[in-house]
């Protein structure tokens, strides 16, 4: 798909966008941790946005979540543990930083699709889980994708400030804010 001078280059950009944002990443700080000449970037890409494209396409730099990630078996608390830990798995501090550093109105929204799978993937499967669990009588009646986009934000957010402040804010392993998160969680959309 991509040769090693390609996916230098490619490494090269998305290492320097964590760093310093889209911005930030210039051709010229691309070409010099890339190792390579400043034009031999533009014979192999457009431009750093056709750069950034390239590199959603690879799982080195797109977590890649797809709906067979998970699977289930009626059980809340094993399930959704389960699902935050698949998620957790898959959408590192790495990636939030990405995510933040491709925030940029040079992109145009051509990243946007990129990094809008995995919350769309995420979404979905919740919405048809908790869909599934209502109607089983394992659940609560309520707005699906109300309670869907607070589980993705109460897993996300822990990624979030991970990513952002590490043990000078988080106090406590991923595991446990698991477990903890998902028991409080549960015992709110559980059928009493």
């Amino acid at each position: 798909m991509y040769d090693e001078t390609q996916l230098k280059i490619i490494d090269a950009t998305m290492t320097l966008i964590i760093e310093k944002g889209y911005s930030g990443a210039t051709t010229k700080n691309i070409a010099k941790l890339a190792g390579v000449n400043e034009s031999t970037i533009f014979r192999r890409f457009d431009g750093k946005k056709e750069i950034v494209i390239a590199a959603m396409e690879l799982p080195k730099w797109n977590p890649g979540l797809s709906e067979s990630d998970f699977t289930y078996h009626g059980d809340l608390e094993e399930d959704l543990t389960s699902f935050s830990r698949i998620y957790m798995s898959k959408v590192t501090p790495q990636m939030v930083k990405i995510s933040i550093g491709l925030r940029s109105a040079e992109l145009e929204g051509a990243a946007l699709p990129g990094i809008m799978k995995v919350p769309m993937v995420f979404k979905k499967v919740l919405m048809n889980y908790f869909t599934q669990m209502i109607a089983n009588g394992n659940m609560r009646d309520c707005n699906v994708e109300s309670i869907s986009l607070q589980f993705i934000a109460m897993n996300f957010g822990y990624i979030f400030l991970d990513a952002s402040f590490g043990d000078k804010l988080v106090g406590v392993s991923k595991e446990e804010y698991i477990r903890n998160s998902i028991r409080v969680f549960v015992s709110g959309i559980r059928e009493k």
